[in-house]
């Protein structure tokens, strides 16, 4: 069988979960950001309305107007909302309750399904690949859902999971069939045929990872989950209804993404922007906590295999947008885009011809 593949190591830090337990008021020196990295300021909130929402249903009937609501939100926003996706309530409830229930574990049981130094499967935090960084204010859990043969159970507690996983299961089937789709619709808008996107995948690997941001003290001095570009395919989220904690980069400011009830959000990764030689861009996006709610969000990212070759199509090259993007292997820009601090959009510098 084949083995699955490791991304990323991780320096091991303190459990945010269970610091905020035993102290809720204590915010230590790590985690403090300056109010430049934070800018609480620099809000463009009545925006939030503006981010389009999609209708899966006609855009998967093929609805020439829902099309060109597509090309315009991944062109000027990189961001959009899908609604009547046909993903059950009671499936998305079901599996908010498992992870719930796994997040309210007693630490020692949680550790026993604590990352390993050479893998980013399973709790703990990443990204952290020093002493010294910033540290974001959120725990994670990791898995690789698809293929199958990819799967470690073992980083699934014992006592739940032959019930978590048929819940897993059944949500992350329903996700793929969303996500093909959507990758389906965007190789038609960007003058491909419907199911060449697909193909150029090789295998489609689909991972999830719940990301949970405690309630912090002081949210204005923290940030859940720093600001960053996803280095995939698509990205599917299904947020919490009740408050919002994404934000995503336009013209310089922050718009939050207020939830819309059973929405999912949808972005773009770093894969798309390549392929269309910038016209459609990976943005910035982050999370931020709150003073008295734990926030938890379900990311779910679609991206090629490791020896996928990514590079702009002929035809997103002319002369008003000459080629930006050279051909790079994708498991080694994963790799890179994992094994670093977030910054910003930075790895996609490294993909970028420079003269």
């Amino acid at each position: 069988m084949e083995e699955a593949p490791s991304y990323a190591t991780c320096v091991s830090v303190p459990n945010v979960q269970e610091m905020v337990r035993k102290n809720p008021l204590q915010v230590p020196k790590r985690y403090v950001r300056s109010e430049g990295e934070v800018e609480r300021g620099n809000y463009m909130s009545h925006l939030s309305s503006e981010i389009p929402v999609i209708d899966f249903t006609l855009l998967s009937s093929g609805n020439k107007e829902e099309f060109l609501k597509l090309d315009m939100a991944v062109k000027k926003w990189g961001f959009f909302q899908i609604v009547n996706h046909g993903l059950p309530k009671e499936l998305m409830q079901k599996i908010k309750n498992v992870t719930d229930e796994f997040f309210k574990l007693p630490i020692e049981e949680k550790e026993k399904w604590k990352m390993p130094p050479d893998d980013i499967q399973d709790y703990g935090h990443t990204f952290v690949v020093s002493e010294e960084q910033v540290l974001d204010w959120c725990n994670q859990l990791i898995l690789l859902v698809y293929p199958t043969k990819f799967r470690k159970l073992q980083f699934w507690p014992e006592t739940h999971r032959d019930s978590s996983w048929d819940i897993i299961e059944a949500y992350s089937s329903e996700i793929k069939r969303i996500g093909e789709q959507l990758v389906c619709s965007l190789s038609v808008i960007m003058g491909l045929e419907k199911h060449d996107l697909l193909g150029l995948h090789k295998e489609l690997l689909q991972g999830l990872r719940v990301n949970y941001y405690p309630p912090c003290n002081t949210p204005e001095q923290v940030i859940g989950l720093t600001s960053h570009s996803d280095p995939c395919t698509i990205s599917l989220v299904m947020q919490d209804d009740d408050i919002t904690a994404l934000e995503i980069r336009y013209k310089g400011s922050w718009v939050p993404v207020n939830p819309i009830p059973d929405a999912l959000v949808v972005n773009v990764g770093d894969v798309i922007e390549i392929w269309s030689n910038g016209k459609y861009k990976s943005v910035e996006h982050r999370a931020m906590t709150n003073k008295n709610k734990r926030k938890t969000s379900h990311v779910t990212f679609l991206f090629p295999r490791d020896d996928a070759e990514v590079g702009p199509f002929d035809h997103m090259i002319d002369a008003d947008n000459p080629k930006q993007y050279q051909k790079v292997n994708y498991g080694e820009y994963l790799r890179f885009s994992l094994n670093r601090e977030l910054e910003g959009k930075t790895q996609t510098e490294t993909a970028k011809i420079t003269e």
